[in-house]
């Protein structure tokens, strides 16, 4: 095992409840290789997840994909980033993209349009992308994700429709 891979494991263990200790273990990690994605995506999620800088995020995980287009570990996080940022249709590109990519867990991107989709208030949209993530899925843990986006689309919609019955039985009232 290379001394890096011991520095980027402590850093990965240490997040997110311990930053310092994962900062520690990032910039020895980054010392011995600038140019390893993981170290370079967790970089970027610590600023956009912790500090809430998505802009000042997003370089690391484009700097990750620039010296490595198959680093499947950045694109998740990258596109949560930036639906995050409101960075719409640099997201819909990246997730076109990413499917294309062989390996990359696709029911992970499917969720992450979805909720892009969900960003934008296009509701029934972002259900046919949890049903294509549905059907990507391969593993059993994950599928606990997908029906929580699923629920939580689903309550937005309900709430929707609430809300036009009540203009609805408000406007009877009033003739």
């Amino acid at each position: 095992m290379k001394t890096i891979d011991k520095y980027l494991f402590q850093a990965l263990d240490n997040y997110p409840y311990s930053l310092e200790e994962t900062i520690e273990s990032l910039d020895y990690a980054f010392s011995y290789d600038a140019k390893n994605t993981m170290v370079l995506c967790l970089y970027g999620r610590i600023q956009a997840e912790q500090l809430m800088n998505y802009e000042e995020a997003k370089p690391y995980f484009q700097e990750a994909l620039a010296i490595n287009i198959h680093a499947l570990e950045v694109y998740p996080y990258y596109l949560q980033t930036l639906i995050l940022n409101e960075d719409y249709e640099e997201a819909q590109k990246l997730i076109d993209f990413a499917l294309t990519i062989k390996g990359i867990n696709k029911s992970d991107i499917y969720v992450k349009k979805a909720i892009l989709f969900e960003a934008q208030h296009e509701f029934k949209k972002a259900l046919k992308e949890i049903k294509n993530a549905k059907l990507h899925s391969l593993q059993f843990a994950y599928e606990c994700n997908i029906s929580d986006v699923e629920k939580r689309i689903e309550g937005k919609i309900d709430l929707l429709k609430k809300k036009k019955k009540s203009k609805k039985d408000s406007k009877k009232k009033s003739k």
